[in-house]
């Protein structure tokens, strides 16, 4: 396995970058869905709450599946 100090400067860069989009998208998610009321969102908010935290799927699944569109 590889520790930090293994990797290049610029792949430190590439994962601290990626890093900070994942925690941007799930803290998003995850206050949309707090402040969302319950009959807005798809399923439960509890399960969705869980999936946010999915790496970037999460996200993503919850703002294009979990939330409800007014029509």
């Amino acid at each position: 396995m590889r520790t930090w100090s293994d990797l290049t400067s610029r792949q430190q860069t590439v994962v601290l970058i990626a890093a900070s989009v994942q925690l941007s998208l799930a803290t998003t998610a995850w206050i949309d869905l707090a402040n969302r009321p319950a009959h807005l969102v798809n399923g439960s908010k509890g399960l969705w709450g869980l999936t946010i935290g999915l790496n970037f799927v999460g996200p993503v699944l919850y703002f294009t599946v979990g939330v409800r569109r007014p029509h």
